[in-house]
């Protein structure tokens, strides 16, 4: 007689492989287009505002639009967090890339401030909004998704492995920025050449649609359907009823999330063109360098955290963040020659992000999963996410070092969630013990 083997402890199959890889290949395509925006903040600022506002001000409205895709978030994410959990994950997670892709490509095609006055920045306002909203379900239910179908002992590499793919959007941008700066003059870029990312976004967006189709409902959500095991009502209101110290565990998480992605990643590009007199093109390449760090980073702290725990990686990855951080930004304030090695090792360690998608995962039974994720997730994100680049704009008038100072501050923060998370977990079997 063969004993029953336990679907937790099985290997990896191809099935499971292909899900993966087109999860994060279609996770990757939305991504880009989502943060495509941030590589050319400085041109849409002086083509979308009146030419005669002073830079510091215009660098602080174009951050503010781009700030209103975060805060888009929980609207788009909460409602198709609830279809997800009421109808399937798919169907959602399908049409978030379909939702992407139609406000990219017409940011690409927008007329600008010299054409449409103040008009052109609302415009521009709301397609950011609507990109918002997408990703607001992609995140999530990406997460969600891939966790439920692997093995449960899989998970960290299955979340670092979609993250991973979320972030070689990023790198995919950054590379594509990268070339549009170099093969084109400043002048070209501001006059044409900036539209060309855009419109390549709005491409892919269509092709991430394709790729969903691909794949199959999870397993987790079957078996739920077929056992009538479904919520009932609004899984919100469960989440919010039954669950607040996953909800806020999960935003302080999102919070550590936020400054890792949006100061290091996102924000240090144009920030050290300004505090070092780097050149774009090379902070764009050094960027590159960084994203590629990430996506490596993202799969190996996943892989990690199978194996020592998810809690324990948060603690190490986060302090290993906090001294790259001060060794990027101080090592450029002595000497720039060193832009790419800094700049990447930041990068990987940025990677600890790829944990925190399996501890809230784990925080949250399967009914309402979807929802649980993506409440916690997008209201801390539209907070977080969203003031980060204004806060930190501000800050730097008084203290340059701001941006390195305020990862340091969210990476104490990650490491005191983490341990909270762990002695929360292990309180019931300390209790068990002393009972008995």
């Amino acid at each position: 007689m063969t004993a029953a083997i336990d679907p937790a402890a099985r290997p990896l199959t191809r099935g499971d492989a292909k899900t993966l890889v087109l999860a994060a290949l279609g996770g990757a395509l939305e991504y880009y287009d989502f943060i495509i925006f941030v590589f050319f903040t400085s041109v849409i600022g002086q083509l979308f505002f009146p030419p005669e506002t002073p830079d510091w001000l215009r660098q602080l409205q174009t951050f503010g639009v781009f700030a209103a895709g975060y805060l888009a978030r929980p609207l788009g994410g909460i409602v198709m967090a609830h279809f997800g959990d009421r109808s399937g994950r798919k169907q959602m997670f399908t049409l978030s890339v379909f939702l992407m892709a139609i406000p990219t490509l017409v940011i690409g095609l927008l007329p600008t401030y010299a054409t449409l006055g103040y008009a052109a920045p609302v415009a521009l306002l709301l397609m950011r909004i609507l990109q918002g909203a997408a990703v607001g379900g992609e995140v999530p239910g990406a997460w969600t998704f891939v966790a439920e179908h692997v093995p449960s002992r899989k998970t960290g590499f299955a979340c670092g492995t979609l993250t991973s793919g979320l972030t070689v959007g990023i790198l995919i941008g950054s590379l594509i920025a990268t070339w549009v700066n170099k093969t084109w003059s400043a002048a070209d870029v501001q006059a044409f050449a900036w539209r060309i990312p855009f419109l390549i976004g709005g491409v892919f967006g269509f092709l991430a649609v394709f790729l969903r189709r691909l794949l199959a409902e999870t397993p987790v959500f079957e078996e739920m359907r077929r056992h009538r095991a479904l919520v009932e009502g609004l899984p919100l209101r469960v989440v919010l009823a039954g669950h607040g110290r996953a909800v806020v565990q999960s935003m302080l998480l999102t919070w550590v999330l936020t400054a890792a992605i949006v100061v290091v990643i996102l924000m240090t590009p144009t920030l050290i063109q300004k505090l070092f007199g780097i050149a774009v093109a090379d902070t764009l390449a050094a960027n590159s360098l960084a994203t590629l760090g990430l996506s490596i980073g993202c799969i190996v702290y996943g892989w990690l955290a199978d194996r020592f725990g998810a809690e324990r990686m948060l603690m190490l990855g986060c302090a290993l963040l906090l001294a790259a951080t001060y060794a990027l930004y101080l090592g450029l304030g002595q000497s720039t020659r060193h832009l790419g090695s800094l700049y990447g090792l930041a990068g990987f360690c940025v990677g600890v992000v790829g944990v925190i998608p399996t501890v809230l995962v784990r925080a949250f039974p399967a009914p309402v999963r979807f929802s649980g994720i993506s409440f916690a997730y997008n209201v801390a994100y539209a907070i977080f996410g969203g003031l980060t680049p204004l806060f930190v704009t501000l800050l730097m008038k008084q203290q340059p070092l701001a941006p390195a100072h305020y990862v340091a501050a969210l990476c104490v923060l990650g490491i005191a969630t983490a341990a909270w998370i762990s002695a929360a977990r292990a309180a019931p079997a300390r209790a068990v013990a002393a009972a008995a």
